[in-house]
């Protein structure tokens, strides 16, 4: 017989004090601290702990006593739900200054370095439709909410195209509308939910692996282009066709229509064959008067308007004079190499996709600079003592990791590079602070901006420069 689990206790008034770094708010109960979602500081609640560990819990709010005053209310009818924008009902000036502590709080205590006054975070001009990428995915396993569920409406159609509910792979919930990208984006995802259920297409079963529609990815950009990439799982020419037809009747605007036929276990694309439907294999990006080919599998920042504050932030930092090597570590497609490149003698990235150093050297030539050289494989086995013999030793690196930050490796040879300057650009404050640890031993922080890509997310970019000691 199976033990019963013990009902965790429901705890009456609390008070939400803080924000953790993964965007949860806290609460102090004597000396256990509390993880709750969806609530901001200054908020009392009545509290049911959910999992109850030593020295934290868990917990979520069944009954408001009083809000915060601090608290706005949620613009998205998915808030609470989809997992997305958690800081929507904190006003944006909030949102800024518990991004501001983050980044003060990771570099203090991970870091535990030297560190200058820390400049005002740099919010984003825009923070609704900001982004220039989203990707949703097919499920026949609808989530349903409690509303729903104690409607006593009964769902015969559980197809459902829109976001994975956070920790279960298997369950979507359904998207009528989403503030993170141009409305466009809704109209065309709408109208392939539509579209495919009119038309009996078979949803994905996640984990049962079976279905004929996997996935969809709607690109945006400045230039006013639009890329979707729809994923088949099953190869059914008939319906492939007839959909893709139907697509582009629809939206004439779209100036890349490609699909991916994905058979394998994941949704990744990064080993899958891009096919055109219609128009062009990419689309382009624009920044002082530079233009970066985006293809289906290129990283590009997903806010492309502060992505042009953040470069610019970063090429200020780097203090060119057109006589410096500049080594560009993780290029992506070379828009930081390029965009630095007029005032530098030379410019060498290095990224491990090679579909995005082809990219790199497209934009360059394609901008007519001259001044860079591209190198695509795994960081730590390219950035190397050999390497830096050879190319010569950088007077500035640029580097801007994936989150996770870099490898041990990669730190001894920048360590080894010695150059004057270092910018890192990090996108997670905390594993940033690990590795200026690392750096310590011969550089110091000589300035730190923070910057605002993704409002209504915990998320926060973050800037610093580190000049040799």
């Amino acid at each position: 017989m199976s033990r019963k689990k013990k009902q965790l206790p429901i705890i009456e008034g609390v008070e939400i004090t803080d924000i953790a770094a993964e965007g949860k708010a806290i609460a102090k109960i004597d000396d256990m601290v509390v993880f709750i979602p969806y609530v901001v500081p200054g908020d009392v609640m009545d509290l049911q702990l959910t999992r109850k560990k030593n020295k934290y819990a868990e917990g979520k709010p069944i009954r408001f006593i009083s809000y915060s005053p601090n608290r706005t209310d949620a613009f998205c009818e998915h808030f609470g739900i989809c997992g997305g924008c958690k800081w929507q009902i904190l006003p944006y000036i909030e949102q800024l200054k518990y991004k501001q502590k983050q980044v003060v709080d990771n570099l203090t205590r991970i870091g535990k370095i030297e560190l200058p006054e820390i400049d005002p975070i740099l919010g984003s001009e825009k923070t609704e439709f900001y982004r220039n990428k989203l990707e949703f995915t097919f499920s026949n396993k609808k989530w349903l909410t409690l509303e729903q569920i104690n409607s006593g409406e009964s769902f015969d159609n559980m197809n459902a195209l829109g976001f994975h509910i956070p920790g279960m792979f298997d369950k979507v919930l359904d998207i009528n509308k989403c503030w993170l990208q141009d409305d466009i984006s809704n109209q065309i995802r709408n109208f392939i939910r539509q579209y495919c259920n009119d038309n009996d297409y078979t949803f994905f079963n996640l984990r049962n692996q079976g279905g004929l529609m996997r996935n969809i990815i709607i690109r945006t950009s400045s230039t006013g282009e639009l890329m979707l990439i729809v994923v088949f799982y099953e190869n059914d020419r008939k319906k492939r066709e007839a959909l893709l037809d139907a697509i582009a009747e629809k939206f004439p605007q779209i100036t890349s229509l490609l699909y991916i036929i994905n058979e394998k276990a994941n949704d990744t694309i990064t080993d899958q064959v891009v096919l055109n439907w219609k128009g062009k294999d990419y689309i382009y990006e624009e920044m002082e008067g530079l233009k970066f080919k985006i293809g289906p599998k290129s990283f590009y920042q997903t806010n492309s308007e502060q992505a042009y504050n953040l470069y610019k932030i970063t090429r200020d930092f780097a203090q060119l004079t057109g006589k410096e090597l500049v080594y560009d570590l993780y290029t992506g497609t070379g828009t930081i190499a390029n965009f630095v490149a007029r005032q530098a003698e030379k410019v060498i990235g290095i990224e491990y996709v090679e579909d995005a150093i082809e990219d790199a050297k497209f934009n360059s030539q394609n901008n007519g600079v001259e001044n860079t050289l591209f190198y695509a494989g795994d960081m730590k086995d390219i950035l190397t003592l050999d390497f830096i013999n050879e190319h010569g030793r950088p007077d500035v690196i640029i580097t801007d990791p994936p989150r996770a930050g870099m490898h041990d490796d990669v730190i001894k040879s920048i360590l080894f590079a010695e150059p004057i300057r270092i910018v890192y650009v990090s996108c997670n404050p905390a594993t940033q602070a690990r590795d200026l640890s690392l750096l310590d031993e011969k550089y110091k922080v000589a300035k730190v901006q923070p910057v605002d890509m993704f409002p209504h997310t915990h998320h926060v970019e973050n800037v610093v420069l580190l000049e040799k000691r």
